[in-house]
Formats: C-alpha cells, sequence, structure tokens
C-alpha cells in the first residue's frame, strides 16, 4: 500500500523535476510559483467563454493553453466506483457500525492510492479523463439518517451528528493525503448541502421551510462544519432541494453566511447533478438557464453538474445582460483553477508524487484484508436464542437459503466497483464446512411472492432458439453491423470488467437489435423481466410497449396478455449512453405462486437453516424509476421485511427449524416478527467484497462479533412520524425517542461483560479544559471480545433537547476474566448545545448540570451517569 510516510520518498522527483523548469514558460505553467499566482495568471488568459467552460462538471479542453479535458465527478463511496477491479468494501452505514473511525482511514488511504494508480494508468494508455475515473471523488455523505425509509441512507454513517463528523473527517483525511503536503491526492467532497435525507420521489421539488433552528444546528450541521474545521474538505456539493424557500444552491446563507462567513471554508462548491437547471425546471425560481446560471454563481455555486444541457453555458450572456460581472466569474474560476492546480494535475507527472503510485496497489493483500477485517467489525449481532450461535462446524447438514445467499451484487452496495473476487454468504459458509454438507435453495425472491418460469427457449428466430442478436459500433443502429449471434440463453449482457457484449462489439458508444417469435402454449399474462443500464426499447409486434434511459440496471416487470396460439414478434433496441457501463438483463415467461411445501420437504433431516434475506440496492437507493410494494422510487413505505420473506421464515419455524437470519440491508429493519420466527438475527449490511467471508466468520466463531447499531431499529411504522416530508427530529432517532426494538449502539457479542463505576478527573469544567473519564470494563464470559463503551450527555433540565447525545466512545479488546479501563476524552465543546434562549445561530456551551452517561448502548438499562457542573 502506497501510504502517506511513502510520500516523501517520491517528493525527490519534484525536486529535481523543478529544477528542469525553464525561462520560456508562462507563469501558470510554472510549478515554483503558488496555486494562487498560476490561477490568477491562467484565468487572465481566457476568453469569458472558455471560464464559463471551466465551470461544467465535464470541462473541455482548451488546447491553445495546454488545458486537458477535466471531470469533476468520480465517486468513492466504499472504494473507486464504476471501476473495474477494484477493492469494494463495506457500504458506508456498515462501516458506521465498526465505529473505528482509524480503519476507516486506512480505507480511504487505500482508496485514494487505487484512484491515482488507475487514473495514471489510464493516462498512460492514452485514456482521456472521463466521469468516474478522475481525481475529484464525491464523498462522503454526510448527511443525518434521520428516517428509515430513506433510500440513500445507506451512503452514510448513520442517525448521529457526532459520529457521523467523526467517520466523515477520516474519510476526507484518507482521500486527500497529508495537509502539509504540496499537492493533494484526491479532491474529497462533504454532501448533500444541507437538510437533505428524503424523500428522493420529491428532492427536486421540496421546499424545506419550518426547519426548527435547533435541528438545523444541532443534527444537520454538525457534520458539514466538522469536514470544514477538522479535515478541510476541498469540495462541499449542494443539495436538490429547497431551504427557506431557496434551493440550497442559490442559498446566499448556506453558501456564503454559514460556509464561508462563519466556518471559513476556502474551496470548492459543486452543485448536486442537474441542481442549477432545477431552478427552472423543477423549483421555478428562475425563468430559464439564463437566469439560473446567474443566480447559482452569485450565490456561490462554483461548478455545475448536468445530465445534459448546462445552465452555466449561458453565464457570457448573463454577464451580456448586466445579471452579474465577468469578475464575478473570475472569482468562482479561481477557486476551480486552484483546485486543479492542487491536484497537480497542470504538471507533469514526475513532478507529482501521488502519480507515481503503482497498479500493483489495486486490489492487493492488504486492501482485500482490510475489506475483510472492516467487514468483520461491521457484523451486528441483534439476537442470539439460547445462544444458538456460534454453530458447530462438525455438523453433517446445514442449509442456506434465501434471495441474499448466494448474491454477489448485493454485497457491493450502491455507488459501487467491481471486486475482482467476491465471496458470497454462501462461499463463505461452504469453506467452514465438509464438502456436500451444505444444501442451499434460494427458496424466494426479495419482494416478489412469484417465480417466473422462463420462456426464453420457447421462441425462436430463422429457426435457431432464443434471440438474433444484431450490433453496431455506433449509438443509432446505423450504416453496417459489427456483427450478429445467435443467444439461446436470458440476456445477461455486461461492459463492466471490459466484458464484450459479442466479440468486436466497442464498449462504449454501441447499439444491439434483438429479435425472436415466440408462439403462445396458453391464453395467459405473461411477464418479461427487465434490467437495464443504457437507453431499452421494448416492442411486440411492431408496438413499443416499454422505454427506459436508465443510469443504472434496476429490476422491471412488464406485464403483456397473450392468447394461445398466436404468434408474437419481440424486438428489443438497447444503445449504451453516456459513460455509464452497459448492462442488459432480460427474460420472460410465466409467473407461478410460491409454494413453501416444496422447500420444507427438500429440507428434510436438516434442523438448521441460514436464512439470507433482507433488502438490496435493487430495492433502495437513489431516485430508483421502479416500484414495488412497499417501495417507491428507491425509498420504503414499509420498513417491515419483504411478506415473501416474512412468509418463508414463518414456514420454516412452523417446521421446527432453528432459524439463524442473516439480514442485509443498508437501513434498518422493523423486525418484531423475526424476533418470534428466528432464533439469532445477525445484521450483516452490504459487506463488499468479503461480506460473504464476515459473515461466516462470525456465524461459526471464528470472529466474535462486535458491531454496534448506527441507526435506531423500530418495532414498526407506529414508531415513525407519518410525513416523511418533516424534517422535525421530534420522534426520530435515539436522540428522541427510547422505546424502538433495538437501540443505536446496541449489539451482542458471544461473551459478556459488565462496566464498573466510573471515574471523573474533575467534577467541574471550564472553557479550554477537557474532562478524562475512565471507565472500568470487565470480561464476565469465556471468549476474547471487543465491547465499545460509548458515552452521552444530557443538558438537565432541556426539555426540548435530545434525550441524550453521543459524545464519546472507546473500543477495548479484553480478554476473558480480565479488566480494562476505557480513557474517554472530553472536551469542554462536547458540552454544546443550542441556546434556545439566545438569538445566536451556533452550538454554545450553556454553564449549569450536565449528565454523563456511559455504557454499551443508548438504551436508558444499559446506561449508567455521572453528574457535572459546567462553569
Amino acid at each position: 500500500m502506497f501510504t502517506v510516510k511513502r510520500y516523501w520518498l517520491f517528493s525527490v522527483l519534484f525536486l529535481s523535476a523543478l529544477a528542469t523548469v525553464t525561462a520560456q514558460q508562462l507563469p501558470y505553467q510554472n510549478p515554483g510559483l503558488s496555486f494562487e499566482e498560476r490561477a490568477k495568471d491562467l484565468i487572465s488568459r481566457l476568453t469569458l467563454e472558455e471560464k464559463a467552460s471551466l465551470m461544467f462538471d465535464q470541462s473541455p479542453a482548451i488546447p491553445r493553453l495546454g488545458i486537458k479535458k477535466f471531470n469533476w465527478w468520480s465517486e468513492a463511496l466504499h472504494g473507486l466506483a464504476n471501476n473495474d477491479s477494484v477493492t469494494v468494501f463495506p457500504e458506508p452505514i456498515g462501516m458506521a457500525a465498526s465505529f473505528n473511525n482509524d480503519l476507516v482511514y486506512s480505507i480511504f488511504d487505500a482508496v485514494s492510492d487505487e484512484t491515482r494508480a488507475k487514473y495514471h494508468n489510464a493516462l498512460r494508455n492514452g485514456q482521456e479523463n472521463k466521469r468516474f475515473l478522475s481525481l475529484s471523488v464525491w464523498t462522503p455523505n454526510v448527511n443525518i439518517f434521520r428516517d428509515p425509509r430513506w433510500g440513500r441512507g445507506q451512503e452514510t454513517y448513520g442517525e448521529d451528528p457526532y459520529l457521523t463528523s467523526l467517520m466523515g473527517v477520516a474519510v476526507v483525511k484518507g482521500l486527500q493525503g497529508p495537509e502539509d503536503a504540496k499537492y493533494r491526492k484526491l479532491l474529497a467532497c462533504a454532501k448533500h448541502y444541507a437538510v437533505h435525507s428524503g424523500p428522493e420521489w420529491s428532492r427536486h421539488e421540496l421546499n424545506l421551510n419550518n426547519i426548527a433552528p435547533r435541528d438545523l444546528w444541532e443534527t444537520y450541521l454538525p457534520a458539514f462544519k466538522s469536514l470544514v474545521k477538522d479535515s478541510d474538505v476541498r469540495q462541499v456539493m449542494c443539495a436538490y432541494q429547497r431551504l427557506d424557500d431557496e434551493p440550497c444552491c442559490s442559498s446566499s446563507r448556506l453558501l456564503q453566511t454559514i460556509l464561508r462567513e462563519q466556518w471559513g471554508f476556502k474551496y470548492l462548491v459543486v452543485s448536486d447533478c442537474g441542481a442549477v437547471t432545477d431552478f427552472y425546471t423543477s423549483h421555478k425560481v428562475s425563468s430559464d438557464a439564463v437566469h439560473a446560471a446567474a443566480k447559482g454563481t452569485l450565490a456561490g455555486t462554483d461548478v455545475e453538474c448536468v445530465w445534459q444541457g448546462y445552465a452555466y453555458e449561458h453565464l457570457p450572456e448573463a454577464v451580456s445582460r448586466g445579471l452579474l460581472s465577468e469578475q464575478e466569474v473570475d472569482k468562482h474560476l479561481m477557486r476551480v483553477l486552484e483546485a486543479r492546480f492542487e491536484l497537480g494535475e497542470f504538471d507533469e507527472e514526475a513532478q507529482v508524487p501521488w502519480a507515481q503510485i503503482p497498479m500493483s496497489v489495486v486490489n492487493n493483500e492488504e486492501h482485500r484484508q482490510m475489506a475483510l477485517d472492516m467487514a468483520r467489525q461491521s457484523m451486528t449481532l441483534l439476537q442470539n436464542n439460547n445462544a444458538i450461535l456460534p454453530l458447530n462446524k462438525s455438523a453433517k447438514k446445514i442449509a442456506v437459503i434465501g434471495p441474499n445467499a448466494d448474491n454477489a451484487p448485493m454485497l457491493w452496495g450502491n455507488y459501487n466497483g467491481k471486486p475482482v473476487r467476491t465471496i458470497t454468504i454462501l462461499n463463505g459458509i461452504e469453506s467452514k464446512l465438509p464438502a456436500g454438507s451444505v444444501v442451499y435453495d434460494k427458496a424466494c425472491d426479495l419482494v416478489e411472492n412469484k417465480l417466473t418460469q422462463s420462456y426464453f427457449k420457447r421462441a425462436a428466430f430463422n429457426g435457431k432458439t432464443g434471440f438474433k442478436a444484431t450490433y453496431w459500433n455506433n449509438p443509432d443502429r446505423s450504416g453496417n453491423p459489427a456483427i450478429s449471434v445467435q443467444i439461446s440463453d436470458p440476456l445477461k449482457l455486461t461492459t463492466a470488467g471490459q466484458h464484450e457484449f459479442a466479440s468486436g462489439v466497442k464498449l462504449e458508444g454501441f447499439s444491439g437489435l434483438y429479435e425472436t417469435v415466440f408462439k403462445a402454449p396458453e391464453t395467459e399474462e405473461i411477464v418479461f423481466k427487465v434490467g437495464v443500464t443504457g437507453y431499452f426499447e421494448l416492442f411486440i409486434n411492431n408496438e413499443s410497449i416499454a422505454k427506459y434511459n436508465n443510469w443504472r440496471t434496476l429490476p422491471t416487470r412488464i406485464p403483456y396478455n397473450v392468447e394461445k396460439g398466436k404468434t408474437y414478434k419481440i424486438e428489443i433496441r438497447y444503445a449504451q449512453l453516456n459513460n455509464w457501463q452497459a448492462n442488459l438483463e432480460f427474460d420472460f415467461g410465466k409467473e407461478v405462486d410460491i409454494d413453501f411445501t416444496v422447500l420444507i420437504n427438500k429440507l428434510k433431516g436438516i434442523d438448521t437453516v441460514i436464512f439470507a434475506g433482507g433488502l438490496s440496492t435493487l430495492l433502495e437507493g437513489e431516485e430508483m424509476p421502479v416500484s414495488y410494494p412497499g417501495f417507491k422510487g428507491g425509498d420504503r413505505t414499509d420498513i417491515e421485511l419483504p411478506e415473501v420473506q416474512r412468509n418463508c421464515l414463518k414456514a420454516l419455524k412452523a417446521a421446527g427449524k432453528k432459524v439463524i437470519f442473516v439480514n442485509c440491508s443498508g437501513s434498518a429493519i422493523a423486525l418484531m416478527p423475526e424476533t418470534q420466527s428466528c432464533d439469532a438475527i445477525l445484521q450483516a449490511w452490504y459487506g463488499g467484497e468479503s461480506g460473504g467471508q464476515a459473515v461466516a466468520d462470525v456465524l461459526f466463531g471464528d470472529f466474535n462479533p462486535s458491531g454496534k447499531l448506527p441507526i435506531t431499529f423500530y418495532k414498526s411504522m407506529k414508531q415513525i412520524p407519518d410525513d416523511f416530508e418533516d424534517y422535525s427530529m421530534k420522534g426520530r432517532t435515539y436522540r428522541f425517542m427510547d422505546d424502538p426494538l433495538f437501540q443505536f449502539g446496541y449489539g451482542l457479542s458471544y461473551t459478556s461483560f459488565s462496566v464498573g463505576k466510573a471515574r471523573l478527573s474533575s467534577s467541574k469544567i471550564k472553557k479550554d479544559e477537557t474532562l478524562s473519564l475512565t471507565v472500568p470494563v470487565s470480561n464476565t464470559g469465556k471468549r476474547n471480545g471487543t465491547e465499545l463503551v460509548q458515552v452521552y450527555i444530557h443538558k438537565t433540565g432541556d426539555v426540548n433537547g435530545p434525550l441524550k447525545t453521543l459524545k464519546g466512545f472507546k473500543k477495548v479488546e479484553i480478554k476473558p476474566g480480565k479488566t480494562t479501563d476505557a480513557v474517554i476524552e472530553l472536551p469542554y465543546t462536547a458540552f454544546a448545545f443550542y441556546n434556545e434562549n439566545d438569538n445566536i445561530q451556533e452550538l454554545t456551551v450553556m454553564p449549569g448540570e450536565y449528565e454523563i452517561l456511559y455504557g454499551t448502548s443508548s438504551a436508558q438499562k444499559d446506561l449508567k451517569t455521572i453528574k457535572i457542573t459546567v462553569n
């Protein structure tokens, strides 16, 4: 791994290269000048039209000045996204369950190594700088996961501002590299600023005009402030929705008053993709693109991201009409160009130490081990009746069933890359047991109550089974085809891993036509099952019945009625678009009801069943066009486990099986029924490339679980405020409700711990002081184990504030029969809350009595209390 310590080994390259700088260089080309001086000189040489183009997220090259094409939009949520053969770490919500921000730092140091290596390798091989392989990465997501219905909560570090802040700072420092280095390793981005956590379906129109100041300052803003103040994050992304009638990307209050004036942010503001064009297409606060461009720029948005059609393309017109000055454009462009200079992107590779990171770091053994270590530490044991876990490896037969048991893409989460190899839950369990002792069955779908009997092989074209596929190396099926092939099995095509759809077909900019004829065996409803990234249109007898243009592969069900004996010409038109990897999945057939009788018969003689289910990113995610019962646009309308899975678990319980439920999800599920139908419940999140190995290590006792919930698991929908669009924190998260199914900070171990009486270094604290809390923790069980000591604070008499709020934690590893002191430092600022009696738009420390609560979860029964006076 190319660690920061090795950075200085390469710095000599810069010094030697600097010595060769010639006098003929223009000032902006001189690496010996400051980034500010270089940016200022370059701006003086640009036309207004060129200046505007450099504020696009896909900035074109300007050859006359040697400016290369540059893309601001890459993703590194838990590994370099939309790239192949990279290390895929657990989804952030799983990383948060580790409560290990040091490991998070190491992981994102590794991610930045892999990104730099792949970026420079691509340039050396003649590839242009394109979306998703650049030095600007739009992560971390430090929004607060306030409502379990939000599909993107999986991208966050949970519901707590303090934990989110620590994790976010670790991410940024790992990505950007040491602050005293000349060049940034990457540019990280704090998103989505601010007050954003769903719903997905209304984010382009939503207006949040009743946010209480206390919720704003205590819940929604602390993580952003921490990333600005404590990690020097180089980018902040403004969100889609409006706050107090103003879109976030045109909010002077957010982008100027708070971000720059109060917090001192000096760097770049980027828009969420399409957020500026939303001014006139969705929010209706601007009349057209010209006014939107001026509005966004004047408020402080420096770079505009779009799907198509830049509003900022109209900045020259806005200047000519007097809506803003060219000097205003220059001010924003300074931040844009300084950031590019800071990456070393204008300098020769030999001068930039990060450019020397070799491709050998990508998915190396050290990174693979980190992915496994984090997956293990994320595993959160919620229930273990009669100590059924860990399982005995000598079991003659064990069943592994469920829709997530052998599901590799589920483990990858969202905003993901594709790993070299993935260990599924089934793979992991099979590695623990003798060959032939595992019985596998998918058992049911994630959400659908029916199974599809495929008719793919009943169709034929020119007497050959399946579909005829014709491909063109252009996006509009024009001219001579590149190749035609016959496909006899359901379509499952992808360019991921540099795989061609067929021999000689390009990886980008291609199109395809798939044709067949189907003769209906019965008069019935059939369904077409589709998953597509790109352009897709389905024709039946020359009539278009479905059309999609998706930027991610999502499952789609298209029903269609057929008549017995009638023939149907089926035609699919496909094209790869934009920079997205091409994917096409297609099958069709008859749906039949699920009967668990067959499954139960298959499991005769087997006592223990591991059911791997839950959700996947096919169901929860960002603004998804496909909806199922209980799901809408990537969010959920029901937080229970999908009905088909609940029914399967009930059938297993009724058959007398011992059921271990491995729940894979990026959000909290109301598991009340499952606490009755299952003997053990392991929350496994989306565990990354080694997630299945981590699950197996925990189930069979090779790793003692230590994960703790970073979000509240509610009993039912009744415990959540009805209005998803209401951003009041009342009744949400552990800080404002205290009767959930599983508390924030909760997680079981295979051993037991007891917490003794804590000792405080002082009973009082004043400004600039730090308290030391020493908590004795004993391992009272029979195995080595790790406990997380958590410290919460509550201001006595503060009836409107949180019940408690996390302010510190410490992981301690303890041997059986031993006691260890967990020492947790509490600075004076740990006692800062919002003062409702003053009109101060900030958190302040108020004098008075406070309660320090410490223990092993946020549940009141797991906490002890010490009182302290703040002077």
